[in-house]
């Protein structure tokens, strides 16, 4: 995921070279969640199940054998680009050492920074509601 400008200065001056480091040297450009391999095409259900075309079967969010989808399901398939990234284990993103840190698909990425996003979205919330309160006044009464 691209890194925003605001952000930059948090990240070392190596962090090109690391993130290498960990999704084509210890993860050997696959998702280490999932399995899903870097820049491949795969298909995938609405509940996460996808298709590994190398072992010709279906697979759940940790990369285990799931069912096959009935017809009915097999109509949701659609088609995702799987694009490796380097994800921080405890969210910050200062702490660049060998364990915090995993080579993560863009879907087991979001999946693990769940929590962080949500988090960072009521401080913004309450940021503009504060600013609301600085210079439109207190909210109405609902």
């Amino acid at each position: 995921m691209p890194i925003k400008p605001q952000h930059r200065f948090l990240y070392p001056l190596d962090w090109p070279q690391i993130s290498v480091a960990i999704r084509f040297g210890r993860a050997k450009g696959c998702c280490e969640r999932c399995g899903r391999r870097h820049k491949t095409t795969v298909r995938q259900l609405p509940d996460g199940r996808w298709f590994d075309e190398a072992a010709g079967s279906w697979r759940d969010d940790f990369g285990r054998v799931a069912r096959e989808p009935d017809p009915d399901e097999a109509a949701l398939v659609e088609t995702r680009r799987v694009i490796l990234a380097t994800c921080h284990v405890n969210h910050d993103r200062a702490d660049c050492r060998w364990r915090n840190l995993f080579s993560g698909c863009g879907r087991c990425h979001l999946s693990h920074d769940r929590s962080e996003h949500l988090r960072l979205r009521r401080i913004t919330y309450l940021q503009r509601r504060a600013l609301g309160d600085l210079f439109s006044g207190a909210y109405p009464a609902a």
